[in-house]
């Protein structure tokens, strides 16, 4: 088949756009990020996989593509849309497709408002070690994959199983049929507790099997009884309990089942994610032990704890956190580290923006220490039709009326001389966003400066 993807610099696109080049497929696509003489490291990922890939503009939809796909965020206005209309192509959304892609395979779909990426990719490690030659398709890259010069967010492998990071955020967690769901909790994110909580239970009728987290009340409460059901509660009865937990430097330690698992990750949160993975990966016959040693050489993800290092003093880390939840556990995460903690955060979108503020008000405020600073710039506008009726310095403006150390600085390229003068002799530094597409960059010029 040729499919041709509009937008396939996303991530969800990206990766699907890659999985179906490595299963033998001929793909093309286009992206408003790609702009002609401009150097664009997702564009040079994707031609390296033999992706061709267009400007943004209509012409990359010929007569020979089969197959359209877009996205909730494309709107019939774009060009390649239009085009394909008058083509008479078949318009395919990236969640259908993703739906029917999942039937070809034993599929583990992994679900959850937090920490969905993180497990899925220690998932795949821990198969991928133990022989089984999984598939992936994840919203988030590899480092492994990364360091080869690829997005790292989608691998086609020999064997039966497929692992994907299945969206609750735009409903389409209920259009898949996994062998295997796996539920890791369930917070107020993109949408109501109510709400999500029907797209989990329609998830769970859906799943052959059913894994949940029982540490958490609400994915407890969709427990379908599995035997591989796990907890990090220390008075649980589950067969899977995580305990011992220690966190030094940038390592964790635990136990399950009286096996030691040590990690270059940081967090509790991390603890709990791995168990995940391996409850999930237990179920289909992987010893506990070869856990172990699989994850004790897993190297992370892109913009999950990201460490950048040391410097004059000063440590750098980049995160995903993106939601009130999120952004608490990435804060306490990063709190062992150092004396004082500089948290900086761009929220994206002004309507999630508006819908989440009093929760992330609440929720970092709770996990601030006394010398601790939460930083934000303005929300990342995409484009669209969104009224911009909040600003971040509203959720500051919160948070110091709650007696927290809060600044707002209005264009984050102003932030390293805005905070040099808050430097102590032990800090930390951690960046916290979704959805831009530069974050990474920004990152990068954060280390560059420091």
């Amino acid at each position: 088949m040729h499919y041709f993807f509009i937008g396939v610099a996303g991530t969800g696109m990206s990766a699907i756009a890659q999985y179906l080049r490595a299963e033998g497929h001929v793909v093309a696509g286009s992206d408003r990020q790609f702009v002609t003489g401009e150097f664009n490291a997702a564009l040079n990922a994707l031609e390296a996989e033999g992706i061709r890939c267009f400007t943004q503009g209509g012409g990359g939809v010929s007569n020979d593509v089969d197959i359209v796909v877009v996205s909730t965020a494309i709107e019939d206005s774009v060009p390649e849309v239009l085009n394909a209309k008058k083509l008479n192509k078949n318009i395919v959304k990236r969640s259908e497709l993703l739906a029917s892609i999942a039937l070809q395979k034993k599929t583990i779909a992994v679900g959850g408002t937090s920490g969905k990426s993180t497990t899925t990719a220690m998932l795949y490690e821990i198969l991928y070690y133990a022989g089984l030659n999984p598939s992936i398709i994840s919203g988030a890259g590899l480092t492994r994959f990364i360091r080869e010069g690829k997005i790292g967010n989608a691998a086609y492998g020999s064997g039966e199983w497929l692992i994907l990071e299945a969206d609750e955020s735009d409903g389409s967690i209920v259009q898949y049929h996994p062998e295997i769901g796996l539920l890791l909790n369930v917070d107020k994110d993109h949408q109501e507790i109510d709400t999500l909580m029907n797209l989990f239970e329609t998830f769970k009728q859906h799943s052959k099997s059913f894994i949940v987290n029982k540490s958490h009340p609400l994915s407890a409460s969709l427990s379908a009884g599995s035997t591989f059901d796990f907890s990090v509660s220390d008075n649980s009865t589950q067969t899977f309990i995580a305990y011992g937990f220690k966190q030094e430097g940038n390592l964790i330690s635990f136990y399950i089942e009286n096996v030691l698992f040590t990690m270059n990750v940081l967090g509790k949160h991390n603890m709990e994610n791995a168990l995940a993975a391996i409850s999930v990966a237990f179920s289909i016959g992987v010893d506990i032990q070869v856990s172990a040693e699989a994850l004790s050489s897993y190297e992370g993800i892109y913009r999950r704890h990201q460490i950048y290092g040391t410097k004059n003093g000063v440590t750098l880390i980049d995160d995903f956190a993106h939601n009130p939840v999120k952004c608490a556990r990435s804060i306490e995460a990063c709190q062992t580290n150092s004396n004082k903690l500089i948290a900086w955060f761009q929220p994206h979108g002004y309507g999630p923006t508006k819908f989440l503020r009093k929760d992330f008000v609440e929720e970092i405020a709770k996990v601030m220490r006394t010398d601790d600073e939460i930083w934000m710039s303005e929300i990342y506008y995409a484009g669209g039709t969104a009224t911009k009726d909040i600003s971040a310095n509203d959720l500051i403006e919160d948070l110091k009326k709650l007696g927290v150390n809060a600044f707002f600085v209005e264009d984050r390229n102003q932030l390293v001389e805005s905070i040099r003068p808050h430097f102590t002799d032990n800090v930390t530094i951690l960046l916290m966003g979704a959805r831009d597409p530069s974050l990474g960059e920004f990152a990068f010029g954060v280390w560059r400066c420091l």
